[in-house]
């Protein structure tokens, strides 16, 4: 498995953007498919996008098509999400995960974790 740190969250306001940033370890971080899911509270973790292991395909969720834009850096090992006009409804913990499999959209398509990075957004 590949070890995963989030960074980049915070409290912002809506209309606001946030860069999350999700460091990776391991020599093999380009063979994996990057993904990102947000938790809010009493809520279920969600599906919210994904690239694959060249950066050449990504996945989104229809709540955040045109406002979230997931990319990677393989040299650097890290993968991005880039969040555009938050609104309170993005609030949440956002979470990094990696897999094998190709277009994942699910939690249980991925094997790795990291331990999330918060997003408030105030309205």
């Amino acid at each position: 498995q590949v070890q995963l740190v989030e960074s980049g969250g915070g409290l912002v306001q809506a209309g606001g953007s946030l860069r999350l940033s999700c460091a990776a370890s391991g020599r093999t971080f380009s063979t994996y498919t990057m993904g990102w899911f947000r938790q809010a509270p009493g809520k279920e973790r969600e599906f919210v996008a994904a690239i694959s292991w060249s950066g050449g395909s990504t996945y989104y969720a229809d709540s955040v098509k045109g406002r979230f834009t997931i990319s990677r850096d393989n040299a650097k090992n890290t993968v991005f999400l880039q969040i555009n006009s938050l609104k309170p409804e993005d609030t949440a913990v956002y979470y990094c995960s990696a897999t094998y499999a190709d277009y994942a959209t699910t939690t249980r398509e991925y094997d790795s974790w990291g331990q999330g990075t918060q997003v408030t957004v105030s309205s």
